[in-house]
């Protein structure tokens, strides 16, 4: 969810603050911790309490917005975490870090990593696919992206992500050319192949090979990308599920049914991005809309994933990149406010692949403005990632640059969330 839901307003239920509004939020609270430019020459900083309500959901109980309603029926098979906290205080070096653990570019993303280690299983399409998923609010604050989020860094060049358009060819220029037939185009790889083969010989370029197998991928893709993008014959209860958004390329519904089906075919890794969520003012206006984009279609993807017997080895994650202030950035009025950058806590949540549902992680302060019970930090949320695949952080490296890189870091060593897994 990029641009950072704020977690006031979606999973972390604040119902003190009602009698805050408009009063300054204390020093006390705020600790002289680090502000965007944004809101640091402001004269206050006053509480704005959420306007929407929450409410108890689930056998768990667990406390979810208005906004939410379809998360919310599934609560007892997700684990929220509220105690989320990231370094990045800005989107672009804090969604570095989420995809990447590092909020310096370069590095490769959580993706690649589990690409390099796990490795391909179905040899027709990338082992890893990204999805951009359309937003609906044409007043939505949208963050840029580009392909160095889902970029394998300094692993070989086939872990990359490989993204999918929405709209046209789901990969450009995958279709033959109008007068070239298949045979031609196998003929032309071969002689091309034949070519990198000789360029490998003499100059011992591990990246040659990588191109060779790309452009094979690309031939296979040919036939495996039409019949993946296929929906026609996804049964009326798919549609029930996700909604009749999910008809429709490019929505987050879409993006989620996708997914399952990219799962099914035994792609490692997908990841959906959904712009908007960057809320600094009319943040009543739009985050609805926002929240809409994506509710169904999130609760569609588990109990599908569920009704196939494929959560149980699928993990699902939805989250932004930090967390948003409970003080209004600019004027503030009873219908009407919006929420700088807080990097020190924010919600995300979890299932399947052995996340225990029906969980809730953490816990922060009646502000929501710092944690004050078991704190996650990004590492830690990667060094889960990868325990649930079977890997132990510390042992998973590479060596580049003279160091044996990690997902998770090599400053400070992370640590498994225990508490959450089944």
């Amino acid at each position: 969810m990029l641009g950072a839901p704020p977690q006031m307003e979606t999973f972390d239920y604040k119902p003190n603050m009602a009698n805050w509004f408009d009063k300054d939020l204390p020093d006390t609270v705020r600790q002289g911790q680090r502000l965007t430019g944004m809101t640091s020459g402001q004269a206050r900083f006053p509480v704005a309490p959420s306007i929407f309500k929450f409410a108890q959901h689930g056998q768990c109980g667990t406390w979810v917005s208005e906004l939410l309603p379809y998360t919310a029926k599934m609560v007892d098979d997700i684990a929220v975490v509220r105690s989320m906290n990231t370094d990045a205080i800005n989107h672009e070096p804090a969604t570095t870090f989420m995809q990447t653990g590092f909020m310096i570019a370069g590095k490769p993303c959580v993706g690649s990593w589990l690409s390099y280690g796990l490795g391909s299983m179905n040899q027709d399409l990338p082992t890893f696919v990204v999805l951009n998923a359309t937003h609906s609010n044409p007043k939505a604050n949208v963050q840029a992206i580009s392909a160095r989020l889902w970029n394998s860094g300094f692993l070989p060049g086939q872990y990359s992500g490989v993204a999918l358009r929405s709209g046209g060819d789901p990969v450009l220029y995958i279709n033959n050319p109008d007068g070239v037939p298949a045979s031609m185009r196998r003929r032309m790889l071969d002689a091309t192949g034949e070519l990198n083969r000789m360029e490998m010989a003499r100059m011992a370029d591990p990246e040659i090979q990588v191109r060779i197998a790309q452009y094979e991928m690309a031939f296979r893709m040919q036939s495996s990308v039409p019949e993946l993008t296929d929906i026609s014959k996804e049964p009326e209860s798919t549609f029930k599920l996700c909604g009749d958004d999910a008809r429709k390329p490019g929505t987050f519904a879409n993006c989620c049914l996708m997914a399952r089906r990219m799962a099914e075919r035994d792609v490692r890794f997908v990841q959906v991005y959904h712009r908007g969520w960057d809320v600094h003012s009319d943040l009543p206006g739009v985050l609805p809309s926002q929240c809409r984009d994506v509710d169904q279609g999130a609760y569609g993807l588990i109990q599908d994933l569920k009704a196939r017997g494929m959560l149980d080895d699928t993990l699902v994650i939805w989250g932004g990149e930090f967390g948003r202030t409970i003080y209004c950035q600019g004027k503030l009025s009873a219908d009407d406010y919006g929420r700088d950058h807080h990097p020190k806590c924010f919600s995300i949540w979890m299932a399947g692949a052995g996340i225990k549902g029906g969980s809730v992680h953490g816990e922060t302060d009646e502000f929501s403005y710092n944690i004050v019970k078991d704190p996650v930090h990004i590492r830690d949320l990667n060094a889960t990632i990868l325990h649930q695949f079977g890997i132990e952080d510390t042992r998973f490296t590479f060596k580049y640059q003279g160091l044996d890189q990690k997902l998770t870091g090599t400053e400070k060593r992370a640590a498994v969330v225990k508490e959450i897994l089944a």
